[in-house]
């Protein structure tokens, strides 16, 4: 298969970066990326000395905070411009996955859903007027192969980030006149905490895993230059592929012509 990485390119010195869940694995690899091509990082993670010490070890900023608290968020932001004076670039890449294997656990899908959908919601609503006065940006989404192919083990995941990259395709055609690109990314198995679970069943299947630093990779491509509303697959010997969704069948006419949506419901860049 064809890698088509999005366009290359690099985040200009002294640009501002977000990253939520910044100090797990993926967080640290984007951060160690960033930190090489001049960019201010804060690392925006639940506080605790050991999510402090891993931002100050990666040379990026900290700030403390809870994802599925909505006025945290903007609190962060704000933050963050107030020290650093702009912010270009926001990755809403904090997440976790069910535990339970068999069943339906509602608290537990709750709870996923609750950081790993809300948390892109609230983190964007937050990140959009400071992107905007810093004359557009882009939010990179981490979303999931789950969120393409939903995983029977896992409903509360699959639904969040099912809902994560339906919400940054619904979103991306409304940000476009702003100079903002929202995109999202769809790693496959990857080696984080999140997969430590099944980490014998991946080795004694011998099934290849993502390394954090390729996913950081795709991320910061994403930055560079994604389609809005993107939605990147990820998986091992592929590379970051952009991923083609299929149309629906079109409402017809009376006279069997293709039906023309309503001005109202057209996005303003499509108006």
């Amino acid at each position: 298969m064809t890698d088509t990485t999005p366009a290359p390119g690099s985040p200009a010195q002294g640009d501002v970066a977000l990253v939520t869940g910044g100090t797990g694995g993926f967080g640290r690899a984007l951060a160690a990326l960033l930190r090489e091509r001049g960019v201010t990082v804060v690392l925006a993670d639940l506080d605790s000395p050991a999510n402090r010490e891993v931002a100050a070890g990666l040379g990026a900023h900290f700030a403390a905070l809870d994802v599925t608290d909505r006025a945290a968020n903007a609190a962060v932001v704000a933050a963050v411009e107030a020290e650093h004076g702009r912010l270009d670039a926001v990755f809403l890449n904090a997440g976790i996955a069910g535990q339970s294997r068999h069943g339906l656990d509602v608290d537990e899908f709750l709870k996923v859903v609750d950081v790993d959908l809300f948390g892109v919601v609230y983190g964007t609503e937050a990140a959009l007027p400071a992107l905007r006065r810093a004359g557009g940006g882009s939010i990179v989404v981490t979303a999931s192969l789950a969120g393409l192919s939903p995983m029977a083990t896992d409903p509360g995941y699959s639904v969040a980030k099912g809902g994560a990259v339906a919400f940054v395709r619904s979103m991306s055609s409304r940000l476009v006149d702003d100079g903002i690109t929202i995109s999202a990314i769809c790693p496959g198995f990857a080696d984080t905490a999140i997969i430590d679970p099944l980490r014998d069943e991946f080795a004694a299947a011998d099934f290849p895993v993502l390394s954090a630093g390729e996913v950081a990779e795709a991320m910061v491509a994403a930055w560079a230059g994604a389609e809005p509303g993107a939605a990147y697959v990820v998986q091992p010997g592929v590379g970051a592929v952009p991923y083609k969704f299929k149309g629906v069948p079109a409402a017809r006419t009376a006279s069997g012509e293709t039906a023309v949506v309503p001005t109202a419901l057209r996005p303003p860049s499509m108006r």
